[in-house]
């Protein structure tokens, strides 16, 4: 995995994992990786997994069976697409508008690469 130096790599690997439970790799109610098991997958110490375990149990979207393992929470998938959701509305689309406008990028042009984007996602 390669991080990035603008945030800590714990919230990193949890947002990777979210990502994963967005996409279907770890259904809810499913059990994920052991915390060396994804230690060992994104080549970092086991403790920086286990700070980002228990700070998606902390959100919520893990939680863990003693003596069993770490678990996908019922509605941890909708709860992650929410706050995203949210996160994006408020900060990235303010600045994605603005750089339309600084731009000069019409909105044309984003619904003719919106419709190539939604049009190869579908083929793969």
């Amino acid at each position: 995995m390669n991080f990035k130096d603008n945030q800590a790599i714990y919230l990193q690997i949890a947002d990777r994992i979210c990502d994963e439970i967005l996409l279907g790799k770890y259904p809810e109610e499913e059990r994920i990786p052991s915390v060396r098991e994804y230690a060992s997958l994104v080549e970092v110490n086991a403790n920086t997994v286990m700070r980002s375990y228990d700070h998606l149990q902390s959100q919520e979207i893990i939680y863990n069976k003693r003596g069993i393992g770490y678990f996908v929470s019922s509605g941890a998938t909708e709860k992650i697409r929410s706050v995203r959701r949210s996160i994006f509305l408020k900060d990235e689309l303010v600045y994605f508008f603005r750089q339309l406008h600084t731009l000069g990028i019409s909105m044309e042009e984003i619904k003719e690469m919106y419709r190539i984007y939604n049009h190869t996602d579908k083929s793969k």
